[in-house]
């Protein structure tokens, strides 16, 4: 059985800022499981025994090789789409977290072509079709 397919999945997504109204966000690569060259925040998927806390920050060093700071739980979204033809459903845990924008880097440079810190009302294109979805639901508490 796989998650997210057989049965809902369950992932931390967050919106990493520096404190000064910047997002640092990644550049899929074509290496990426889908939506290659486009801008994404980070995630991860929960695995068996995972608390979310500690999830979170383990993704935000793997990916952005940074220390988390401070941690302001957004809410839920309800994730439905295809990927390679198959419904998927995941739930996804939303977070804004302040990182020191001095130790980010590529942490996995095989997903990342780039990584860049936008303003919300600047983003780079095109974005990842979940990102629009997101952005609607907490843009008041991100600016």
């Amino acid at each position: 059985m796989q998650k997210g397919i057989d049965y809902p999945g369950v992932s931390v997504v967050f919106f990493c800022h520096d404190g000064n109204g910047n997002y640092l966000l990644h550049k899929r690569s074509k290496n990426a499981r889908d939506e290659q060259g486009r801008w994404d925040m980070g995630g991860g998927g929960l695995e068996f025994g995972d608390t979310v806390i500690e999830k979170l920050k383990e993704e935000i060093m793997e990916e952005f090789c940074a220390q988390v700071k401070k941690v302001e739980f957004l809410g839920y979204r309800d994730v439905h789409r295809k990927q390679n033809g198959a419904k998927t459903h995941w739930v996804a845990l939303d977070f804004r977290v302040l990182i020191d924008p001095s130790t980010v880097r590529i942490g996995e440079p095989h997903k990342f072509d780039d990584l860049g810190w936008f303003k919300i009302e600047a983003l780079p294109q095109p974005l990842h079709s979940q990102f629009a979805k997101a952005l609607d639901q907490y843009k008041s508490r991100l600016i």
